[in-house]
This record gives structure tokens, C-alpha cells and sequence, in this order.
């Protein structure tokens, strides 16, 4: 059922209304100019093909900004935050809201304040009033937003069950197993902030009984399972569960066939599957965990500055004296790098610039530490500032330690973007965004092959689509890999020098076929001591390619039993030196 929230802002003018009948929106332009947001046009989706909606205000030359939301990753928009003001009527600065991450403001914090959001409900059209062709009130409509059902993993033995998807979260879990598997499963859900207990699903024989709870009132939710079956009788043999904190023992006995239930950014809240004197399936229902923003610690004065939420961070700088921060400057990463800065240092400014750089893709902010302190009326600063890291590194101390100390932390989060404010030299108060830190599913095995060149890491994806390997007569000299990310193709990095080379190509028939194993060689390169590889080989689920370079007397092997290779790294100079793969577990 739509749900329609009225505009806020002035109603003095003409009105604009795109309706409700869209499945989502695609992309959103905002134009603006010292009166505030003076321009709007919305694409939306229907049946999966693209509509532009009205085109709102009209065009300047003050600021243009578009906002784009993968509809086809399944992320939608759930709110949007505004300011308008009373005296000219103008909305004055807009930041959307989607189920996966945070725009930054457009325009101004300055007037009042305002939201447009409907708990568990996403945004499918708008409307509002215009006047002299500028906007001076916007609404919009909603929908309910349906949990995402994955499909049991196992047989379909016995009877159909399924508790459905109307719950908060999961607040205990009971496995009952025997010598033939799992005898049954019961869930006791959280609804309303209470547990409440579940069905069995199932028959209670001779066997053990195990529980795994969960404390869902310090904000602790299912994000995982994992588990095994026996391919021949269609019984459950184990599962495992993790939650954003922990993860449980291994409940049964690890043997069968490996499956997975997990969606990044997600959390579990209803469960489905097959069952009768066994538990034959399991399947899983799928919902947004949301991002969640920390107060501003530190002064008030200034201007506020919100860079929303980006995938990672890839490194923070900041610029100090011996008094207080002068600068914070963070390189993000959406698809491409992106750089903000807040605060200013000039040349004549005596002071230091340090770094701490991330291990992208696979190391988060988890925690950041800082004091700030008055100095006169109005005017307080940041003086220092300290980052740890998902790895259990901690960055030097940045600044002077002095005044009221703060903590930005949410338990089992990662920092995932940063707001705050900042005069024309000084920090003078941050916050950050905190989004669940998804499944550890992905481990970095280790290079092989010589240890010359600079080092090199493409990173984690979804898939691999095609590698193309390019040989001299010293061995292999290049190598490119194009990946799938969320239904897109990602073109990794060159490695190497390409030029002039016989390039071989390899292409996986995406998305049926993944590689599961490298193999190759590596050898001194004759009247040297650098070692390269010289021969390379990709095995997948349905065939092996043919090698590219020539067998030498070190060979290896990179692989793991149930993997698939999502991402290569290793080191290259004008000749690939030394390769290593990122696995994954593969599901059916």
C-alpha cells in the first residue's frame, strides 16, 4: 500500500507531483545557488526500464550534484534529510538516505530542519510546490519494503515450513542432531523488543541438543550461517552461525556438501525449509541493517561539513600544530577514489602532516578517538585524534592529546564516512557513520613466486569474467584481470608492461562458470637474481586453459577445497614477479 507524506516547505506556489506508480528511484539532480536548491529532476523505475519524472525549477549556474542508486544491487531510497527557509520559501540543502549508504549535503544546514521517512517503507515518487521556478516544498511517496527471500539450501525432503519474515531479528537458536544430521531447528524471534519462541521444525530423537543466543538487546543480529549436507540422504549434517559480534561453534558434523546463507550489509530475520524426522533445507529472509550516525563531538561553531557514506576508506591525512588539529583530508572509495577536505593549513602554518593508510579492501576504521578543548568563548578545536583499525592496527597519535576525551565506536561497525565541523583553519568537531562490517568470507591466500617489483592487490569481487595474460621470452610479463561487481564489470589495473607482447585471452563464461585454481611456475631470470613467473594455467568449474609461458623448475598450486578465486594481487615490475588469489566459498 503507497503511503503519501505531505510536502514541508512553503505550498504558496505552483504544484509538481510524479505520482506513485514507479517500482523505485534511479537518480536524482540537484541544482542549487546561494538561495538553496533551486532545481530537482528524479528518474525512477519501472518493470526495470527508466522514466524521468518532472523537471523541477530550473537550471543556473550555481552547483549541479546527481545522486545515483543501483537499483539493480536491490538498493533503494529510504529517506531524505532537509533544510528550507521560512523567510524566501527556498529549501536550502538535501542529503538521501539509501539502504546501503548516505549522500552528503547538498546545499546548506541553515533554517529548519526536516525528514521525509516512514519506518521499514522506501521512497518511489515525490511531489511539492514550485514558485518563480524554484522549489519551495517537497513530498514524497512510499512503499513497504519487502525482505529479501533466499531460497533453501539442501534437498526437499518432508514438509514445507516457513516462519515467515515478520520479525526484528533472531533471539535464540536450538539444533537437535544425531549421528544421521540435524533431527530439527526452532528459531525464537525478537518482535516488539521481546522474544518470542518459535516452532520445531523437525523430529526430536536420541542425539545432543545445542543453543547459540543472541543479545539482541545490545544490538547483536544474525548476519551468516553456514552449514553442510549429505548430498545422498538430503539431511543437514552442521550449521554455524555469526553474528556482527561472534560466531558460534561448528553445531553437527562438518561433512557434505558446503552451502551459505549471507547478503552483505544484511541481517537475518525470518527462516524457511524442508523437514520432517530430519531437517532437510534451510532458508533465509534478508533485510537492510541500517547506517547509523554519531554525534558531532567537539565545538559548535564553524561550519558543518557531512561527506555521507562511501564502500571504504582508503587513507586518512591530517594536518596539526602543537596546539589543535588544522585539517582532516580522506580519500574514500566508491567505485573511484573520491577526496574531501575540511579545515585549511597554509604554508606559514608551523606544524606536521601524517597519514594512516588502510589495507583496501580488506581493512576498516572500527574506532576513533580524539579530545577537543576550549580555548575562548566560542571557540573550541579538535586537538587530537587517534584511528584503529579491523586488523588491530592503531595510527600514530595525531596532534596534542589535551581537553575532553570522545569516542566514536559502534560495536561490530565500520567507519564508513565522516561529518563534522570546521572553520576557515581549524577542526572543530567530527562524527562518524558506522555500517555493520559484512561476513569474513573472503581470505587472501599467499603469493607464490619472487619477491621483486612493487606490490599490487586488485582486490575482492564477486566474480571473474576474463584474464588476459600477456608473455616474453623471460616468462609472463602482463596480466589484467576484468571482474563482475554487483552485475557490472569492474576492468582491473594493468600489471606489468603490456607492450609489445603476445596477449592471450581467457574468458569465463559468467555467471555459470568461476575459476577455482592457478597454477604455474617461477625461475630465475637467466644472468640475474630476479625471479618471475614464467608459466601460468586457470582451472574452473567446467574446464582447464591452456597454459601461457613455459614450465620451469619451481612450480605451485593456488587453490583451497570449496573456493573460488574473486581477486588476484602479487608484485610486478616489467615482469609479473609474484601472484597470490582472494577465495571466497562458492554455493550451489
Amino acid at each position: 500500500m503507497t503511503q503519501r507524506l505531505e510536502a514541508i516547505g512553503s505550498k504558496k506556489g505552483f504544484t509538481f507531483d510524479d505520482g506513485s506508480d514507479h517500482d523505485g528511484v534511479s537518480k536524482i539532480f540537484v541544482g542549487g545557488g546561494l538561495q538553496g536548491i533551486l532545481y530537482m529532476e528524479f528518474e525512477y523505475v519501472n518493470s526495470g526500464l527508466l522514466k524521468f519524472g518532472t523537471l523541477v525549477g530550473r537550471r543556473h549556474r550555481g552547483f549541479i550534484e546527481t545522486f545515483e542508486i543501483n537499483h539493480l544491487n536491490n538498493e533503494y531510497l529510504e529517506s531524505i534529510e532537509g533544510f528550507y527557509d521560512h523567510e524566501s520559501g527556498y529549501i536550502q540543502g538535501l542529503q538521501f538516505k539509501t539502504n546501503f549508504r548516505i549522500s552528503e549535503l547538498i546545499g546548506y544546514d541553515k533554517g529548519n530542519k526536516f525528514t521525509l521517512a516512514v519506518e521499514g517503507k522506501n521512497i518511489i515518487g515525490f511531489h511539492g510546490h514550485m514558485r518563480n521556478r524554484n522549489i519551495i516544498s517537497l513530498g514524497a511517496y512510499f512503499t513497504w519494503n519487502h525482505p529479501t527471500r533466499f531460497k533453501a539450501k539442501g534437498s526437499k525432503g518432508g514438509h514445507k515450513w516457513d516462519d515467515g519474515a515478520d520479525h526484528d531479528g533472531i533471539a535464540k537458536i536450538h539444533v537437535r542432531g544425531g549421528f544421521e544430521g540435524v533431527q530439527y531447528i526452532k528459531f525464537d524471534y525478537v518482535n516488539s523488543g521481546k522474544a518470542q519462541e518459535g516452532s520445531i521444525h523437525g523430529f526430536s530423537g536420541s542425539g545432543f541438543t545445542q543453543t547459540f543466543e543472541i543479545n539482541y538487546l545490545y544490538n547483536e543480529h544474525l548476519v551468516y550461517v553456514e552449514g553442510y549436507y549429505d548430498v545422498a540422504s538430503g539431511v543437514i549434517q552442521s550449521l554455524q552461525f555469526k553474528t556482527n559480534f561472534r560466531t558460534s561453534e561448528m553445531l553437527g558434523y562438518e561433512k557434505g556438501k558446503k552451502f551459505l546463507l549471507g547478503d552483505k550489509g544484511k541481517k537475518i530475520v525470518g527462516f524457511h525449509g524442508y523437514a520432517d524426522k530430519y531437517l532437510y533445507s534451510l532458508g533465509a529472509y534478508f533485510t537492510t541493517v541500517p547506517i547509523s550516525k554519531s554525534e558531532c563531538r567537539g565545538g559548535t561553531g564553524g561550519i558543518s561539513w557531512d561527506d555521507g557514506v562511501f564502500e571504504s576508506i582508503r587513507t586518512v591525512y591530517v594536518s596539526y600544530n602543537t596546539t589543535n588539529i588544522k585539517s582532516i583530508t580522506f580519500h574514500y572509495h566508491n567505485r573511484t577514489v573520491v577526496e574531501r577536505q575540511h579545515g585549511w593549513q597554509s604554508i606559514q602554518d608551523e606544524g606536521e602532516e601524517e597519514e594512516f593508510e588502510l589495507d583496501y579492501p580488506n581493512e576498516l576504521i572500527t574506532y576513533v578517538e580524539g579530545t577537543f578543548k576550549t580555548f575562548g568563548p566560542s571557540d573550541t578545536r579538535v586537538t587530537s585524534l587517534i584511528l584503529k583499525s579491523s586488523e588491530g592496527r592503531t595510527s600514530p597519535t595525531f596532534g596534542n592529546v589535551s581537553g575532553t576525551k570522545f569516542v566514536l565506536e559502534n560495536k561490530g561497525c565500520a567507519v564508513v564516512g565522516f561529518h563534522g565541523r570546521h572553520n576557515d583553519r581549524d577542526l572543530v568537531a567530527i562524527g562518524a557513520y558506522f555500517s555493520q562490517i559484512p561476513p569474513p568470507t573472503a581470505e587472501k591466500l599467499r603469493p607464490q613466486g619472487g619477491y621483486q617489483g612493487g606490490s599490487w592487490d586488485d582486490g575482492v569481487y564477486d566474480n571473474v569474467r576474463k584474464i588476459y595474460v600477456g608473455k616474453c621470452e623471460n616468462g609472463i610479463a602482463f596480466l589484467k584481470i576484468v571482474y563482475d561487481k554487483d552485475t557490472r564489470m569492474v576492468i582491473g589495473d594493468d600489471h606489468g608492461n603490456k607492450t609489445p607482447l603476445d596477449i592471450k585471452e581467457f574468458e569465463v563464461e559468467y555467471p555459470s562458470e568461476y575459476i577455482t585454481a592457478v597454477d604455474g611456475c617461477y625461475d630465475r631470470v637467466i644472468g640475474s637474481e630476479v625471479e618471475v613467473i614464467t608459466m601460468l594455467r586457470f582451472k574452473t568449474n567446467k574446464r582447464t586453459s591452456i597454459p601461457v609461458g613455459f614450465e620451469s623448475t619451481s612450480s605451485f598450486l593456488l587453490y583451497k577445497a570449496g573456493c573460488k578465486i574473486v581477486g588476484f594481487h602479487g608484485k610486478a615490475s616489467n615482469m609479473i614477479n609474484q601472484l597470490g588469489v582472494h577465495v571466497v566459498p562458492f554455493t550451489e
